[in-house]
């Protein structure tokens, strides 16, 4: 019986990604304290992990590369694209910053200036942090411990309650159907991301150029811009072009954008 409950409960994190508590009661018609006890029981054997308020899939757990394991991967042309990204920002505006490592650069060239910066990464509310002028607010939630990433029910409940000037998003993958992300919990909190903003950035360099990636995140035409480095193919360019998106184009070292503003042209 115990364990018939347990893999029906294993069927159902894995099947949504993240369940919360009161869904896993109300799914099996068990005590609260029952499903507690089960899901101990599967992060100890290594089935699902525990979160606060409910659990996550294992499988989602490893979708995401580490933070380390991408700061090294085109520094160059990801400081370029933040140092771009953030020449879209005025002073007195309020952003939203996705958690990863372009959007950390973004951060970076921002700190300091007479904004409000809204974000569910903790290295890049570190980095905030204690810069006067700046103010910032943190969104909660399950943390994915290799990238300190919030994200999940409690993240998406808190943005809805917020209203930002730009949403600026990282990308795993950009492909002519659209934008792509690794994790599907990452995608749902970056679609609330989406809704609350009044332009949606996103940052991506451009190995992330067709390149698939597990969950679709939206079309190239929910997009406002798209913000890449000088190194991105002619047909890619295309691409951007056909679906009235504005792309943005910075080079290493140049602190400017290139100002290859591509709206409705062909």
């Amino acid at each position: 019986m115990i364990e018939k409950r347990r893999q029906r409960l294993l069927e159902t994190i894995n099947r949504r990604g993240f369940a919360t508590l009161s869904e896993l009661v109300t799914d099996l018609g068990v005590s609260e304290s029952t499903v507690r006890r089960d899901l101990e029981a599967l992060d100890q054997a290594g089935l699902a992990r525990r979160t606060h308020g409910g659990a996550i899939c294992s499988a989602e757990l490893r979708s995401m590369p580490a933070l380390e394991d991408r700061v090294g991967s085109m520094s160059a042309e990801k400081r370029a694209i933040g140092q771009a990204a953030a020449t879209l920002v005025s002073d007195g505006e309020s952003v939203l910053i996705d958690g990863g490592t372009t959007t950390l650069e973004l951060a970076r060239t921002l700190v300091g200036r007479p904004i409000q910066v809204v974000t569910n990464s903790l290295p890049i509310a570190s980095l905030v942090t204690g810069h006067p002028g700046t103010d910032l607010v943190l969104i909660g939630g399950y943390v994915y411990p290799r990238t300190g990433v919030a994200m999940g029910p409690m993240a998406i409940a808190t943005l809805a309650e917020l209203r930002v000037h730009h949403v600026f998003l990282g990308a795993a993958g950009i492909m002519p159907d659209g934008i792509y992300n690794s994790n599907t919990i990452l995608v749902d909190t970056q679609r609330q991301m989406m809704k609350v903003a009044l332009n949606v950035v996103v940052l991506a360099d451009r190995t992330k150029f067709g390149k698939p990636s597990l969950s679709r995140l939206c079309g190239l035409n929910e997009i406002s811009r798209i913000v890449t480095d000088s190194g991105l193919a002619e047909d890619q360019r295309a691409m951007i072009r056909r679906v009235g998106a504005e792309l943005i184009t910075a080079r290493p070292d140049v602190t400017e954008p290139l100002g290859m503003s591509m709206r409705g042209t062909a």
